[in-house]
């Protein structure tokens, strides 16, 4: 009896020094807290927002305009520019004295494009003439006739003298027709007085313009087939000695 009591008592003990080997298997297991990492020193900062997207303002740069072909390196006054490539308004104008601009002016008033005006002899007689008011046998920067201003602009320009009435130069001149026309060609009109009397003259320029001194606008450009001056039109002439 004691013997059996014995055993009993012996694996009640065994089983129970074993329940601790056995409650990691049935036990339901706990998550580690997570740790939040720290930032070491040698971390890449984020990037800044790049300037000039929408609603901030990108920095005006300033550039200096080239000129056109032909023309100084030094035609343009420095402008401000916006990255858009757009002038304020209060910069757009350019000195008078600068070639380009020039160039530009007598381009647009022609309609043609400004490197076709290869003459910068030309354009700044002209543009420092342009405007100035007629008068019949004047011949200063006061007022100018006709005459004498193609006078004027063939000695600064092409260095060749000319007579001085509009009679004189058409007689000086071979007569070629109106398609032949080029820059520097002399147009001769009938205005006023005896029939076909050549009373008015202009220098040719391109695309049918003419450069003159006229009584009503001063030193202008006028086209020739203009109602006025297509009727009055009696031929173009080129200088003997420049054929």
């Amino acid at each position: 009896m004691s013997s059996r009591i014995f055993i009993i008592l012996l694996g009640i003990g065994l089983s129970c020094s074993s329940c601790h080997l056995l409650q990691p298997v049935f036990s339901k297991s706990t998550p580690s807290p997570a740790v939040k990492p720290t930032a070491s020193a040698s971390a890449t900062p984020a990037k800044t927002p790049t300037p000039g997207l929408k609603g901030t303002s990108a920095p005006i740069r300033t550039v200096k305009a080239s000129p056109a072909s032909g023309t100084s390196a030094t035609a343009f006054r420095n402008e401000s520019v916006s990255p858009a490539g757009l002038r304020p308004a209060e910069n757009l104008y350019v000195t008078q004295e600068s070639p380009a601009f020039i160039q530009i002016k007598y381009g647009i008033l022609l309609d043609v494009v400004a490197e076709k005006l290869t003459n910068p002899s030309l354009l700044q007689v002209m543009d420092t003439w342009w405007g100035t008011r007629y008068c019949l046998g004047g011949s200063t920067d006061n007022c100018i006739d006709c005459s004498a201003f193609v006078q004027v602009l063939y000695r600064d320009v092409y260095q060749i003298p000319l007579p001085r009435t509009a009679h004189e130069q058409y007689a000086a001149s071979e007569l070629i027709e109106k398609d032949e026309l080029k820059e520097g060609d002399l147009v001769f009109f009938h205005t006023r007085g005896r029939k076909n009397a050549i009373t008015h003259v202009g220098i040719y320029l391109q695309n049918n313009k003419f450069l003159h001194a006229s009584t009503s606008n001063g030193v202008s450009i006028s086209d020739l087939d203009e109602s006025y001056w297509k009727p009055r039109f009696r031929g173009g002439g080129r200088l003997k000695s420049q054929i």
